[in-house]
């Protein structure tokens, strides 16, 4: 029983760091983009978040409490990593909403929203499955997995582990970084509500000149039409906006944008 017990004691001073680190990483695996999407098989991200654990525990051992089997500072350290996780989490997955709010307006304005979608674990009109594909795409393809491991290190400066965080500050984080999101949805989907704007104000000019001329049937195929061109057209420009604002994030996920 000695030796068991000192084997359990040199196995908790080892394994400490790397529980604690899980805890986090797993919690963040729930929710990141690309990494933690709802059709990746759970072993695969249970795989993933060990690999991620591996190869940031070495780094924030030393960081980490001192390694307990007390019921108490463990559950601490449960809690407060498991929060830290979910609101980094949280904050990647903010940009994937992103995505799919602008493709939504998108699809709204260019009446394609019923096309297509639908088929996903989140229900979504085309555009906006495009869109989140094609940006997780190019943010794995930009070293997603590098930036992730470096905001996992960063995130003990301002999450440090077993604290438990301020709640005004972390709600009012939550609360910019969410209106940046959305503001960052609308300013992508601009030239789409612009495009409408324009055609059914001419659209209207028309049915006023010519009343007799059906302008459902000639209006219906030009603004899918058109809507379909301006996504060819615009989406190489939005997404290189979208992963400069996601880049932004994983390299100073403290700050509050403007």
């Amino acid at each position: 029983m000695q030796m068991l017990t000192a084997l359990i004691t040199e196995l908790a001073a080892v394994g400490a760091p790397g529980f604690g680190v899980f805890i986090r990483v797993g919690a963040m695996m729930a929710l990141l983009p690309a990494f933690g999407e709802q059709v990746i098989p759970v072993r695969v991200r249970l795989g993933t978040a060990l690999a991620f654990t591996a190869l940031t525990a070495p780094a924030i051992g030393p960081d980490m409490p001192p390694a307990t089997l007390a019921p108490g500072p463990l559950a601490e350290l449960i809690v407060t990593e498991a929060l830290a996780g979910l609101a980094l989490g949280i904050g990647l997955r903010f940009f994937t909403i992103a995505l799919q709010t602008t493709g939504t307006i998108a699809a709204q304005s260019t009446s394609l929203a019923q096309f297509f979608g639908g088929q996903g674990v989140d229900p979504q009109p085309a555009m906006s499955q495009v869109l989140v594909m094609a940006g997780l795409a190019l943010a794995v393809t930009a070293g997603l997995h590098v930036k992730l491991v470096e905001l996992i290190v960063l995130s003990y400066s301002f999450f440090p582990p077993g604290r438990f965080p301020d709640a005004a500050s972390l709600g009012q984080w939550g609360l910019a970084h969410s209106a940046r999101a959305f503001t960052l949805a609308f300013t992508l989907a601009a030239p789409f509500v612009m495009l409408s704007l324009l055609f059914y104000v001419a659209l209207g000019a028309i049915n006023k000149a010519m009343p007799q001329l059906m302008v459902a049937f000639v209006g219906a195929p030009a603004i899918t039409w058109g809507g379909l061109a301006a996504l060819l057209l615009t989406a190489p420009l939005l997404l290189p906006i979208w992963q400069d604002a996601f880049d932004g994030f994983l390299f100073d996920p403290a700050g509050l944008p403007p």
